[in-house]
């Protein structure tokens, strides 16, 4: 039996010529490059499809690019789904990676995935396309969606074990009149909930360094002195609210990302595992990200027993494992959010915040059932008094005899 799975360019010239192909579309080199190699096969109909999560690319830019290399466009807008069915999710699973940075990429991909077959199908198209390297977790991740989500034409990503340099791409996509991406200098991955940049001149973890012009949300603007004071509230595990007003969570993570920001904070580097176990350096920038994890921590925290903190805490790691595998649509993770989604039943209450230049304090912590206790003296009183009414009534019952 021929394996469904495409990882070189030569697999391509299997296509059947008059039957539509989808591929994933960024507007990137690697995206544009294949859509030209398609067109010079033959294929008749090829759909470029851009799942709008809030990227830094413009739809217009990349429906001038596709159009210019023969394919029709779909340009999806996903970003309430991606806040509610992915990062909202994301946020109660406190879905950081080894405690290094949240998770970004990881949760985006399975929306990608499932919104490119769910059109595939609509299209009947033989194959599903992406381009994915193998020096990227995203390889993983979109091809076990796609197998997970059971589509029936191939899919995968042609570069997995046929990459093409740099220049060559550049060279061809000229000569073909689509000129583009020259001056980049990394590889950047771009939505709502974060900005992530690698390889180029990051591509060594023992000398890096991300140019300031590079950042968007977390480039400082407050002057030394300025403070912000602001106060996210929770319902049932989703932000819900920014002092006070009630906001979807799409505007909750871009007020947040802005005024985080402005303070500097929200920036992370580390390294993360390729498929066999070797290691790349990611740069993040996620001031929304840094400051409702937090907040939610210190939320659950006040609502939950610490032995089932405890628990979660082991669990919130498989989570982000499975997920972080490609396997979001997996047994394993659907059965571990069950857990999380219980837990995040009984997380309500806010956080206020101190924002100030490098950093943030906690100004208060309120929820409508605490466990946390406001006046520990008279506590201290109270369980005493407790614990010593039985021996009173003891001592009461032999003095009266």
């Amino acid at each position: 039996m021929t394996s469904p799975l495409i990882r070189s360019f030569s697999q391509l010239e299997s296509l059947d010529p008059a039957r539509p192909v989808v591929t994933l579309f960024s507007g990137g080199l690697d995206s544009s490059y294949l859509l030209l190699r398609l067109r010079r096969m033959g294929i008749r109909e090829v759909h470029a499809v851009s799942v709008d999560i809030g990227e830094d690319e413009s739809s217009s830019y990349k429906r001038q690019v596709a159009e210019a290399l023969g394919a029709t466009v779909h340009i999806l807008d996903r970003r309430a789904e991606f806040a509610g069915q992915y990062v909202a999710p994301a946020i109660a699973a406190q879905a950081v990676y080894l405690g290094i940075h949240p998770v970004s990429s990881t949760l985006s991909r399975p929306l990608i995935a499932h919104a490119a077959v769910d059109l595939a199908r609509v299209l009947g198209a033989q194959a599903l396309l992406h381009t994915a390297n193998r020096s990227q977790n995203t390889l993983r991740r979109l091809n076990g969606a796609l197998s997970l989500l059971g589509y029936e034409g191939v899919f995968g990503s042609p570069y997995d074990l046929d990459p093409v340099t740099r220049d060559d791409k550049l060279v061809e996509l000229r000569a073909a009149g689509v000129d583009l991406l020259a001056g980049r200098i990394v590889s950047g991955d771009s939505n709502l909930w974060c900005r992530e940049f690698e390889s180029g001149i990051l591509d060594d973890p023992e000398m890096h360094h991300v140019p300031d012009e590079m950042y968007t949300w977390s480039r400082p603007t407050a002057a030394p002195s300025d403070c912000d004071t602001v106060t996210v509230t929770f319902e049932r595990g989703l932000p819900v609210a920014v002092d006070g007003l009630p906001l979807p969570l799409t505007d909750v993570i871009d007020q947040l990302n802005r005024r985080v920001g402005a303070y500097g904070l929200g920036r992370y580097s580390g390294l993360e595992h390729l498929d066999h176990g070797e290691k790349v350096l990611e740069i993040r920038e996620m001031p929304a990200a840094w400051l409702l994890l937090s907040s939610y921590r210190h939320i659950e925290s006040a609502c939950l027993d610490a032995e089932l903190i405890r628990e979660k805490r082991h669990l919130e790691q498989v989570w982000v494992r499975e997920a972080l595998e490609g396997r979001w649509f997996g047994e394993l993770r659907l059965a571990v959010q069950t857990f999380i989604d219980a837990c995040a039943a009984r997380t309500t209450g806010s956080v206020t915040w101190r924002l100030r230049n490098g950093g943030a304090d906690t100004r208060a912590i309120t929820v409508p059932e605490p466990l946390y206790l406001r006046d520990r003296e008279a506590w201290e009183d109270r369980a005493i008094a407790a614990e010593s009414a039985p021996f009173a009534r003891t001592e009461a019952l032999l003095t009266a005899v």
